[in-house]
């Protein structure tokens, strides 16, 4: 069997020149002088290439390599006992005249698959010089393979990165663990590669950047959420060393249309001339209509005719469960999210004196990352100023205030995550837009926007829109939306242990039921009573719990159970449900295994060590009575507000829920909602739905490649825009097939700046179109194809009245 390797990485080690020799084994990292690779050690490693002169290798060189120790030789007997094996199997193969490590994957009947490397005794990669972890890695199938790539030491802290295999692919792939880089916070979810290398980086995702490089003690390779079983050979398990660095890695990044400096891609704009007529040709192709056998809501007119109210509702029809729309047609929410200027701006390293900064008004609690530009008032112009040097010589051009396209600078008052804890933002795929409708005037190009957006999504078959979408779309009547809200406030909270975006409110307190209110009312004053929304998303992706251990699945009760219930609502309806439940306190110390004197002790905060089974009971019991509280506050004043729309919860993250939580929410929502970044639905992780049976949606997923010009793909890592046609595909289809399931909502219809957006530094290829507002094609092809059959794919076998 032949894979063809990656053109940029058919030298792997003919061009490297050794100075040192990298030992990566329990007695450390040693320097071994410097030796030339001879021509005689390039044959014994497989290097075929040979390198006319040093002067040339020092040219080319970026890395210098030795062999994980225990790994050196796969062909050895015994090597496979040094791998471990979850839902995947392993064999050595000789291929091409080398050995490799064949490893079967078992993905498609699991939800998880993995193989580790587990040395019996830690690696010492300690070093004072950048070093890294590298790999050779092949694809021999015809589908692409998502990676998810952990470094994990003895403490049990993780590095966590990913990277994807193209279809009959082989390359050489490395990880950095030390350097400058992974201490410093640039504002950017993936930063640039400092290392010179023909290396293919493993893109950074999550964990800890520097863990204890003393002790690494596994080295883990997975797929998640995958629907068919994958192949992956490896081989050259090695320790890198970096020879050259780029020091100017972050600067002069962005050219003046946001797109990289760097890197040239497919559509990437050289003029304003060049972005009108490629806008002008696209405009001759749009339709203004909802496509042929759609109803005026976009629901499937071919099919039955059911009970119409005139707003949009749920129905379990011939056993699926479906969205039906106001005229009683059967329907299914394909659309796209986040579809607004907030999410487009980027910090630009500049600030000013913040008295000329407008503070929120009272009783404004809307989030940053939902505000508009919010540009920074005339009076501040002056005193603007470099708050952080390494943002601003990102940059390679931006605009002088007064001039027109200064109108797309904006401010952030604060931040999620960042290099700055405020500052100023600008938006790139503002300005495109007034560039191509030939008007920095908000009046005149937004209204275009808008128009353009929606012929887009009648044009590529979507039915809706999905969450997070502009509220100046509401009354257009043109296509079904969603609605959406936070509730934030000056009301208590309790914390999970996780707390990601933010802590969890405190629903017992009076404070969240009036903030609650003031949310839904605001919405309803947006949406006034419109049958073309579908319905209410309000707040997203809590940390209600995480599965993993009990820790982190009741992590909100055991911390509120520790602090004074005269501090906390929460604490104290914990405290009366326990009463409720035990007769006195001796009861409950004999179910606990606890010695404590009165309720008062436990109401002053207690902690819990021994969670025996009795234990965990009550934890869940209270934590589905926490659960259950917070959607009923929320529903109800969804019910008064809004009493003729869906609600639909929260939008669970895949890593932030638990039975107990989506029990609780079953009761009180019309809609479950879940935002799950896998490649498909269809895998065990699922089996919940039938239990719940309750209509269900996927509120964002996605996917994106690196031939987009940015420098993260996402949180799924497609290969090309072309797999992420497919792998978009594949994704909607599983839903299609799900009887529970009754939308999927991409996420997002616009790329992330390059230099990450302003609020979390998010910088992910994710979007239908780019910062110059041009649409991927491969992936605009993928869905016009999925939307084309999406009614008769879902409803096929329902018998029509």
């Amino acid at each position: 069997m032949t894979i063809k390797p990656s053109s940029r990485h058919k030298r792997f080690y003919s061009s490297l020149l050794i100075s040192s020799l990298l030992l990566a084994c329990s007695d450390g990292v040693n320097d071994n002088g410097n030796n030339q690779i001879t021509e005689k050690d390039m044959e014994a490693r497989g290097e075929t290439e040979a390198v006319n002169s040093i002067e040339q290798q020092k040219t080319q060189a970026s890395v210098l390599l030795s062999p994980l120790t225990g790994y050196e030789e796969l062909s050895k007997p015994g090597i496979l006992n040094q791998f471990d094996f979850e839902h995947s199997r392993g064999e050595i193969k000789k291929i091409d005249g080398k050995e490799q490590l064949v490893v079967h994957l078992d993905s498609k009947q699991h939800h998880s698959a993995s193989f580790s490397v587990k040395p019996d005794k830690s690696f010492n990669w300690q070093s004072n010089e950048p070093i890294g972890f590298a790999v050779s890695l092949a694809n021999p199938k015809s589908t692409s393979v998502f990676i998810h790539v952990k470094v994990k030491d003895s403490a049990g802290l993780s590095h966590n990165r990913n990277i994807v295999l193209p279809a009959k692919s082989q390359d050489n792939y490395f990880m950095a663990l030390s350097g400058k880089d992974l201490s410093i916070e640039t504002g950017i979810r993936s930063n640039p590669n400092p290392w010179l290398t023909d290396y293919t980086p493993i893109i950074w995702r999550y964990g800890v950047k520097n863990i204890d490089l003393k002790n690494v003690a596994e080295i883990e390779f997975s797929v998640h959420g995958v629907p068919e079983d994958k192949q992956i050979l490896l081989s050259n398990l090695q320790l890198i060393k970096a020879t050259k660095l780029n020091d100017q890695y972050l600067e002069n990044l962005v050219d003046e249309f946001g797109q990289s400096t760097k890197i040239d891609f497919i559509n990437k704009v050289k003029s304003t001339d060049e972005l009108i007529a490629i806008s002008a040709k696209e405009q001759a192709s749009l339709r203004k209509t909802v496509p042929e056998g759609r109803s005026t809501f976009n629901g499937w007119k071919a099919g039955p005719k059911l009970d119409a109210t005139g707003y949009f509702r749920v129905e379990k029809y011939q056993g699926k469960w479906s969205l039906v729309d106001p005229e009683g047609y059967l329907f299914f929410s394909n659309g796209i999210a986040n579809i607004r200027m907030a999410n487009t701006s980027t910090i630009t390293g500049y600030d000013f004196n913040t008295t000329h900064i407008t503070p929120r008004a009272e009783g404004d609690f809307t989030p940053e990352d939902s505000i508009g530009l919010n540009r920074a008032p005339e009076s501040a112009w002056d005193t603007r100023y470099v708050s952080s040097e390494l943002r601003a010589k990102m940059f390679s051009w931006m605009p002088k205030y007064g001039e027109p396209l200064s109108e797309h600078f904006g401010y952030r008052r604060e931040v999620h995550t960042g290099a700055v804890e405020k500052g100023e933002t600008f938006s790139f795929y503002q300005a495109n837009l007034a560039r191509k409708y030939q008007s920095n005037d908000a009046d005149v190009f937004m209204p275009k926007w808008r128009d353009t957006t929606v012929d887009r999504m009648l044009s590529w078959g979507f039915t809706s829109f999905g969450n997070w979408v502009d509220p100046s779309f509401y009354q257009l009547n043109r296509i079904p939306y969603f609605a959406n809200g936070w509730i934030i406030g000056d009301f208590k909270t309790v914390s999970s242990g996780n707390d990601y975006w933010s802590p969890l409110p405190d629903p017992f307190d009076p404070e969240f039921v009036k903030r609650a209110h003031f949310t839904a009312k605001q919405i309803a004053a947006e949406v006034q009573n419109n049958p073309w929304c579908v319905g209410i998303f309000i707040d997203n992706e809590k940390s209600w719990g995480q599965m993993g251990s009990i820790e982190s699945q009741y992590g909100l009760v055991i911390n509120t159970l520790g602090i004074d219930a005269s501090d906390s609502p929460t604490k104290a309806e914990f405290v009366k449900v326990l009463k409720t439940k035990y007769t006195d306190i001796g009861e409950l110390n004999r179910q606990w295994g606890t010695n404590f004197a009165t309720w008062k002790r436990v109401e002053t905060g207690i902690e819990i060590a021994d969670f025996k089974d009795e234990v965990v009971t009550d934890l869940s019991l209270l934590l589905e009575h926490y659960t259950s509280e917070y959607f009923a506050v929320v529903s109800d004043a969804v019910a008064q507000y809004l009493p003729n729309h869906l609600y639909l919860g929260a939008r669970f993250a895949s890593w932030g829920m638990t039975p107990e939580v989506r029990s609780a929410a079953a009761k009180h929502v019309d809609v479950m909602s879940y935002n799950y970044y896998k490649e498909s639905v269809n895998d065990s992780f699922w089996s919940f739905l039938e239990g719940i049976d309750m209509p269900s949606i996927i509120g964002e997923f996605h996917n994106g490649s690196m031939d987009s010009g940015l420098l993260n793909p996402g949180l799924i890592h497609a290969s090309s825009q072309a797999d992420r046609g497919a792998k978009y595909q594949e994704y909607v289809n599983s839903v299609l097939d799900n009887p529970y399931l009754v939308g999927s909502h991409w996420f997002q219809y616009i790329d992330s700046p390059l230099t990450g957006r302003a609020y979390d530094g998010e910088n992910y290829n994710v979007g239908f179109v780019s910062v110059t507002d041009i649409p991927y094609q491969p992936l605009v092809d993928a869905a016009k194809a999925v939307n084309q059959q999406i009614y008769t794919r879902r409803f096929g076998d329902v018998h029509v009245k």
